[in-house]
């Protein structure tokens, strides 16, 4: 049975790879991307049935509009893969004064999934790209009160992702899923070349696990848990991820900086 299928970041690295595998399948692909030049070389390149929405997820109401028009296309949606994320940028303070790293690799995944929430099929599925490298949240950091280096950043964005994963994960219908899932690390996309000044490996080694993640039956019981792809496993996510309180913590940091800037 073939799929409608949305991933954003598909215009370059494991996102675009992913779609593309998913697309030879016969499944219907979404694809989001900065810009619609990149948009329109992507689709030639992943073929089958795509369809492209252009969002900057540095706005979140360019977050809200891109949900807005797939909800006019598309009465439901079987999957979400939250793939877009950003490590080093130039200007790492958006113009609302938060973290750009906050901003794209949190903040905007949750705006779109909890405005996609309502035409999410009834054994629809959240796919939510972590990583290994996972830290507790500096609050102060997130709510754009104190600036942090790259690194830092990253692995803080990615922690925080993947605790409102579980925490999204508690409110969800008895067959839908929301899960975490670290692809692989330093695998050959554009972010580990800029980031780390290495080709990386096989990219096939994240867009394989996405693709399970997206419509495997070995995910299929998965929700609220978290997929480490380096010892092909499910695992436990950073400690700080199980301690409630910071967990609580980050959740009320993430509904409050919405609720300003949303």
């Amino acid at each position: 049975m073939t799929k409608t299928i949305l991933i954003t970041g598909a215009t370059d690295g494991i996102g675009k790879l992913t779609a593309k595998t998913l697309a030879a399948e016969g499944h219907t692909i979404l694809i989001h991307g900065r810009t619609t030049e990149k948009l329109e070389k992507a689709a030639k390149e992943i073929g089958g049935t795509t369809e492209s929405y252009a969002a900057d997820l540095t706005h979140m109401d360019h977050v809200q509009v891109m949900a807005a028009d797939i909800r006019k296309a598309h009465d439901s949606l079987d999957v979400i893969i939250n793939n877009a994320g950003v490590l080093k940028l130039r200007d790492t303070i958006t113009d609302d004064s938060y973290d750009a790293r906050f901003m794209v690799n949190t903040f905007a995944p949750y705006v779109l999934t909890q405005a996609l929430l309502p035409i999410l099929a009834d054994d629809g599925r959240i796919v939510n790209l972590s990583s290994a490298a996972q830290a507790p949240i500096d609050i102060e950091a997130l709510h754009g009160r104190r600036q942090l280096d790259h690194n830092p950043a990253y692995a803080q964005s990615k922690l925080a992702l993947t605790i409102w994963t579980r925490e999204l994960a508690k409110t969800l219908p008895a067959d839908q899923v929301a899960v975490a899932v670290n692809p692989g690390s330093l695998l050959a996309s554009k972010m580990v070349k800029e980031g780390y000044g290495m080709e990386g490996n096989d990219l096939q080694i994240g867009a394989d696990i996405l693709r399970e993640a997206a419509i495997g039956a070995s995910f299929a019981d998965a929700n609220g848990k978290y997929f480490d792809n380096d010892n092909r496993v499910f695992a436990n996510p950073h400690a700080a991820a199980l301690d409630a309180g910071h967990s609580a913590q980050v959740m009320q940091g993430i509904k409050d900086v919405i609720a300003k800037i949303g």
